[in-house]
């Protein structure tokens, strides 16, 4: 049953504050003894989060209410809405979810998903205060139950979930991959750069060498006096002073 609003109601739903406001306002214009009944409505939203429509799908004794969601999403369908929001009261005025609230939810997201309609929050109401789903986190809970999702749904999703992990994996070994190359260059390059040090080192060692048995030899040293006072070896001594005389 389509419930009247106004224009006054025909508004962009910001949040489920937004929302009581207007259910709040609909719930006390219900007579005292349906007041006393659990009321289950839909409500449809366009594009910008403004409300289409306001439909009362069900009302049910003082304790529950019955909600078929193929039925919940025909006039959605109908009227072109592309997310909906669903309320119930509480007449006892409790805000805590019973596990059939949480089973309607449950069914009513999986079949939105099929619909490609999403169910964005479903909100608890009495005349007085509300709990909403999505602020207390039952929503996201909810978006990972599998009890209503088709088998080909639950394959679709693992081999999404497959393929997400192998590319994760192989972004990983090429960040690696990547940086242990850069690594091996960089040590490469030290390698080299060690080496050409080690080989000017030694070339100046060898020079400075030369130079001073040269001189100690210009001052009539002998090559073993040389040998023993630059901790060379005979041989060495005398392949300079060889050297040094080509």
């Amino acid at each position: 049953m389509n419930v009247k609003i106004t224009d006054k109601d025909k508004i962009e739903i910001g949040g489920a504050r937004d929302l009581y406001g207007i259910m709040q306002r609909i719930l006390l214009r219900e007579n005292e003894i349906d007041r006393e009944k659990e009321h289950f409505w839909m409500i449809g939203l366009n594009m910008a989060n403004t409300i289409l429509y306001i439909e009362l799908v069900s009302m049910g004794s003082v304790r529950a209410t019955q909600v078929e969601p193929m039925n919940v999403y025909r006039v959605a369908v109908l009227k072109g809405a592309t997310s909906v929001l669903a309320v119930h009261n509480h007449p006892s005025g409790r805000m805590i979810p019973s596990d059939a609230d949480k089973d309607v939810t449950d069914r009513l997201i999986q079949v939105g998903k099929i619909l490609n309609i999403e169910l964005l929050d479903h909100l608890i109401i009495s005349s007085e205060r509300y709990m909403s789903f999505l602020d207390t986190g039952l929503m996201d809970e909810l978006e990972k139950s599998v009890k209503y999702v088709p088998t080909y749904q639950i394959e679709e999703r693992i081999r999404k979930q497959v393929l997400e992990i192998k590319k994760e994996m192989e972004k990983t070994i090429k960040e690696k991959t990547d940086k242990l190359k850069e690594t091996n260059k960089k040590f490469k390059e030290t390698a080299d750069k060690f080496k050409e040090t080690a080989q000017t080192e030694k070339s100046l060692r060898i020079e400075t060498e030369n130079r001073v048995v040269a001189n100690l030899l210009d001052k009539n040293m002998t090559v073993e006096e040389i040998a023993a006072i630059l901790n060379l070896t005979l041989k060495e001594v005398e392949k300079i002073s060889k050297n040094r005389k080509l």
